[in-house]
Formats: C-alpha cells, structure tokens, sequence
C-alpha cells in the first residue's frame, strides 16, 4: 500500500478525501498495521467540523485548567481525519498481543489504514461470532453510552443507575437507541424515548421502547400522566439530543429529586433551560458523562468501558445491525453525503463507510 486515505474537511463547508503516503517499511516492535474495512459516523460531531461550529474551531482549549479561552483556536482547517469509530483486519504484526489476521475496533479516524501500537491506541480485539459492522461501536461509541449509565449509578457497576427505574431518553439518535437499549438490557422497568422524528422513533419501538412523539405531545407532561408513583416524573433522564430544548425536556420531565445524565455535545447558547424553574423548585441534578471521565471513584477503564459495551453488542447485534444502521457507502461518497447531511437534504442514524 502506497498511500493511506482519510476523510477530512479542507475548509468549513468542504468535506473531502485527502491522500498521505502509508508509514515507511515494517512495524517496528510493538506496532501493528491495521487496514480499515468499516468506519462509522459520529453526524454530531463531525458535522460540527464540517459546519465549523465546533467550539474548538472559535476559542483556546487549555488542556491544564480545561477553560475554553480567547486566542488561537485550538483546531484550525484544514481538518486531515474526522471520526472514531474504526473496524479493521490487522495485516503485518510485530505485537503479540495483536497477531497478523485479527479483526480489532479502534478510533483513529476514517482513514484507509493506520499504523498502531497499545501504547498510544485503544484496540478492542472483536470476537468471530459478532457482526463487524456492529463493531464500529465497540471502541467509542458504544463506552460512551456506557459511560453514562455508570453515571446513572455514580459508581459501580452500569445496572446499578437504571435496574427497576423509569427512565425517560431524550433524543433518538444512536447515543440516544444505544442508550435506551443498554438501560432495557440492565433491567430498567420502564424506558421511553422522546424526539421528533418519527422515523427515529420506529427505530426505538422497533428496540423494545415506548415513543414519545414530539411532533404531538409535551414529552414532560407525558412521562408526569405515565409515572405518577411515587411521585409523577421519570427517576432518570438521558439527555442526548445537543440542543437546549431537549435539555428543559429533561429537566421538567423528572420528578423531584430525579437526576439527568448528560451525554449531549452543545453548540449553542441554553437560554431555553430556565434554570429558575423545574430545577430549583425539584431538587434536580444535571450530570455531565463525557468519554473521557468515569464517576469519581469509579475503577474503570476505558477497556473495562469496551468490554462491557462489547457484551451488550454480542447480545443485540442483529437488532442493532439491521435498526440503527441507515447507510452503507464507499468512503469515496462521504463528501457529498456530509454535504447533504449538513445541508438537511437527507436522513441518517448511522451510516458507515467502506474501504
């Protein structure tokens, strides 16, 4: 191989394919090289690169004090990979821990090939009997939603937040579905899911969830008519929709005391939250889950992240393969398919691109 392929952005608005020669020679000891078979799209967040409205394309990130700041951006274009959600067949290995012929999960971008080592790559080697398809999410996406029921619980283990509570998710995009469906799996007693789209909203019912339909109900006053004891609301809300309506929703459909847990990436101001109302007057607690953080005192990894999302992708991979995933293209198409998705001119959930 002579050259690797990566999808990126040149400028805002520009999505393309950029091309860099492959690394020189063998691996050295320790690395592997890895050829991509399936990456996943994470439509939030890459299209915040494509749009440039990311906040790292405006302000400084210091990664010390972690204050977003005046200055020199901390990410500028042209962006040379976007993504994190990788499938691959490991092709040369000087790892032993990572054999010639093995089928790993990673998140080094949408790029043709990469070049790996433990060290400095998460790798989730992914058994024979899952679809590798569904395996674009064992790495990042599926930990992320994870992440958030270990939240749910504050510590422990992920069933201990959501086992025998009525939870309500808001937002039906694939954190959102993978989210409501890790809940039903650890035993929640109820979980429903709230957005309006009603073609997403199949999706979750097609899950195992009830839907709330935007377009035509007050999803607050909904979960407050269906949840009345002991008092009326959802114990727990996953807010996964980046826009801060969904937030107020989440907010005024728990009953007092309840708590949210965050997942959404936000991109605008939070003038519709009105904290002065349901929160203050309930007791409420707004919980941020991001990746990159575990609760306080909670042991574990980021491999302990992968291999349970790993276990709840082993047990509803056909589910999840024939739902969530809307579409399958060469990576060749991504630009022009950023572009429509950027522009509104069409639907996804999760498209996946091959190489």
């Amino acid at each position: 191989m002579d050259e690797v392929r990566s999808l990126g952005v040149r400028a805002a608005g520009e999505p393309c394919v950029f091309t860099e020669p492959a690394p020189p020679g063998e691996p050295h000891e320790g690395e592997f090289d890895v050829e991509t078979l399936f990456s996943g799209l994470s439509a939030g967040t890459e299209l915040a690169a494509v749009k440039g409205t990311s906040p790292f394309l405006h302000r400084r990130f210091d990664r010390e004090t972690r204050l977003f700041e005046e200055g020199a951006p901390t990410a500028r274009y042209p962006i040379r990979a976007l993504g994190y959600m990788e499938v691959g067949r490991v092709r040369r290995s000087r790892c032993a821990a990572v054999p010639a012929g093995a089928l790993v999960a990673m998140a080094y971008g949408h790029r043709s090939a990469h070049r790996a080592h433990p060290a400095r790559d998460h790798v989730v080697p992914l058994p024979d009997d899952l679809d590798p398809m569904v395996g674009v999410y064992a790495a990042q996406m599926g930990p992320i939603c994870v992440n958030g029921l270990l939240h749910a619980s504050g510590a422990g283990e992920p069933a201990a937040g959501v086992a025998g509570r009525r939870i309500l998710v808001t937002g039906a995009g694939v954190v959102g579905l993978l989210t409501a469906l890790f809940a039903l799996h650890h035993g929640a007693a109820d979980v429903a899911v709230a957005d309006p789209d009603p073609r997403r909203l199949a999706v979750a019912a097609a899950l195992g969830c009830a839907v709330v339909d935007e377009g035509e109900h007050d999803a607050a006053r909904w979960c407050k008519t269906r949840w009345r004891r002991p008092e009326p609301g959802a114990d727990l809300v996953f807010q996964c929709r980046g826009r801060a309506a969904a937030l107020r929703t989440a907010l005024r459909a728990l009953r007092p005391q309840g708590t949210v847990v965050d997942l959404a990436f936000y991109q605008d101001g939070a003038a519709e939250v009105r904290l002065g109302e349901e929160f203050h007057h309930n007791g409420l607690t707004l919980r941020c889950a991001q990746i990159s953080r575990v609760p306080p005192g909670c042991p574990w990894t980021r491999a302990d992240l992968s291999a349970a999302a790993l276990g709840l992708l082993r047990a509803h991979s056909v589910a999840i393969r024939r739902h969530l995933v809307t579409d399958v293209l060469p990576l060749e198409d991504a630009p022009g398919f950023l572009r429509d998705l950027a522009a509104r001119r069409r639907h996804v959930i999760q498209a996946v691109f091959t190489f």
